[in-house]
């Protein structure tokens, strides 16, 4: 999963965009759920769930079931548990593989980066330097005429030269490390003496702005911190998120140079033990698909929005009101890796998921086709996949980002995948005629005429967290899963339309808005349908109007010929 940062002051203060970690949120949003709320009511940009909801009553649903392949989820969670899926053919520890399909006691899905010794991967390596070594004794030192290449060897020799150029590239010099380093200590050091002599374990840095100690060395404490936190426009940020993403930065930035004369460590190989380079070697890893808290968090915020208990007066509620959690972990903390991506869609197909949220990316894939193959696949019998664009503010339309829907056997693009850009949540206050309000897009997200389809809230998006707990996270991450919901809900209500003609509704009915919005990429103002292909942001209530005049098409497709 790529974790991407703000670099901001010194560069080395990380703010999380699509992170473990959650963001302070206002109250408003905490109470209010902004993202889906209408926009005429509340001066959100929402979707307009409740309008959705009162044009569906007194109608009956269809149990939908909704893969997410991500990086775990906790299976306790009170507003949870009672809509995770639960395979039907499997008998719950008894060692068996009741249902024949490989995965034994695989009773919530499957987690594809565990061993059968029950050890689990939870940190990963970067996919370009993984490329870089994979491919060095192919392509290093060696007189390479690109024209006597095949077009295999050819897209390989210049995925390893791009590898290279960014393992080599740029990075902080030894003694700007060395600097962030002793930094970092003492914001620790600081950080430890506030919390003590102010009692208060977590805290923004507007709350310590606010706070007036007595004693001289949590003055000092608190001018290193705020001074700290404030260089990084950290306003919101709180002392424990401000001091991960910081320790999150040296450790990437030491593996960086690291990097340049040691290949990455293989975390994966080490516990699964699979034989990688084939793909038919496809029954390992194991059952577990919670882990820990930590990973688990990703996982089950990005569930939460799909499918949370509704009306339970516990947290929050979830988009659609009649659907099945199927989590299928895959997505480690570092790039994932395709094969267990296109495992992950297959395991998902054969076990009955009708959609498939994925909320991850990076921005190499040397496996792409059995990606490619895996969607090709769900597209097959009739399911639906719905992708995070990312966060790296960039044209995806012109720069490396996977996985993505253009099959790269054929150049064409699967008509059953949606990809989903973020925008944030404008104050009430502001008048589409202001300026300001060209904030609408998420400064943290990709976008591109040709790759993104439409955009959808992924700015402070409340949703639950391990330990039945709730927090606002945000990134395009958070962005899928309110389409995915959204499509959900339509099969929920129109379980013969096919993943297509859900897409059709999702896409035709967005709404789109009447004045310039900003460019994630250099901030400049242009039209929402210059950044996707609708020009829109999804809502729920134009979504299911639109579903509703459909004649359903979904049929008993023959699939694609398997392993």
């Amino acid at each position: 999963m790529k974790v991407n940062k703000s670099i901001l002051f010194f560069g080395f203060l990380l703010l999380s965009i699509d992170s473990i970690y959650g963001q302070t949120s206002p109250k408003e949003v905490i109470t209010g759920d902004w993202y889906l709320k209408d926009l005429k009511e509340s001066g959100k940009f929402g979707i307009s769930l409740d309008k959705a909801y009162q044009f569906l009553k007194g109608k009956k649903s269809k149990t939908v079931i909704v893969a997410d392949i991500d990086s775990g989820i906790d299976t306790l969670h009170e507003d949870l548990k009672e809509v995770l899926w639960h395979n039907p053919k499997e008998i719950p520890g008894n060692g068996i593989d009741d249902d024949k399909n490989g995965y034994v006691d695989d009773i919530y899905g499957w987690n594809f980066l565990g061993g059968h010794d029950g050890k689990n991967v939870t940190k990963d390596s970067d996919e370009k330097g993984r490329v870089y070594y994979n491919y060095k004794s192919k392509f290093e030192d060696k007189k390479i005429n690109v024209d006597e290449l095949s077009k295999e060897e050819r897209s390989e020799y210049d995925m390893w030269q791009r590898a290279k150029n960014e393992v080599f590239g740029e990075e902080v010099s030894e003694l700007e490390l060395l600097f962030l380093k002793r930094a970092y200590v003492n914001f620790c050091k600081n950080d430890s003496t506030l919390k003590a002599l102010w009692g208060k374990e977590i805290y923004t840095s507007k709350e310590l702005n606010e706070y007036s100690p007595a004693i001289e060395s949590a003055k000092k404490a608190k001018s290193y911190v705020l001074g700290l936190m404030n260089q990084n426009d950290a306003i919101t940020t709180t002392n424990k998120e401000f001091a991960d993403g910081f320790k999150e930065y040296l450790d990437q930035e030491e593996a960086k140079a690291n990097a340049k004369t040691n290949p990455p460590k293989s975390y994966r190989n080490e516990i699964v033990k699979d034989n990688y380079s084939d793909f038919n070697d496809r029954y390992y890893g194991n059952n577990n698909v919670f882990v820990d808290n930590s990973n688990a968090l990703h996982g089950t915020h990005v569930s939460g929005i799909i499918g949370a208990l509704r009306n339970n007066k516990k947290g929050i509620d979830g988009i659609a009101d009649n659907v099945k959690i199927m989590m299928i972990r895959a997505v480690p903390d570092g790039d994932e890796h395709d094969k267990d991506i296109a495992l992950a869609i297959r395991y998902a197909v054969d076990n009955g998921a009708q959609i498939i949220n994925m909320s991850f990316g990076k921005s190499y894939s040397p496996e792409k086709k059995w990606v490619d193959e895996a969607a090709m696949y769900a597209r097959s019998k009739g399911v639906l996949i719905v992708l995070a664009a990312g966060n790296d503010s960039k044209n995806i339309d012109t720069t490396f980002n996977f996985p993505n829907s253009v099959i790269q056997s054929t150049g064409k693009k699967e008509p059953n995948w949606i990809t989903v850009g973020a925008i944030s949540n404008p104050s009430s206050s502001q008048k589409k005629e202001e300026k300001n309000y060209q904030s609408l897009t998420a400064y943290f997200s990709n976008y591109g005429k040709q790759q993104v389809d439409l955009f959808a809230p992924g700015m402070n998006i409340y949703s639950t967290a391990p330990g039945s707990t709730y927090q606002s996270l945000q990134g395009t991450s958070f962005s899928a899963p309110i389409v995915a919901g959204i499509a959900a809900l339509i099969l929920e209500y129109f379980p013969a339309l096919s993943a297509e003609q859900i897409k059709y509704a999702i896409e035709n009915s967005v709404v789109k808005p009447s004045y310039k919005v900003n460019n994630p990429g250099n901030d400049k103002p242009v039209e929402l349908s210059e950044l996707c292909k609708t020009g829109g942001v999804v809502n729920a209530y134009e979504a299911i109007k639109l579903a509703s005049t459909l004649k359903g098409e979904r049929k008993n497709l023959k699939p694609l010929k398997a392993f």
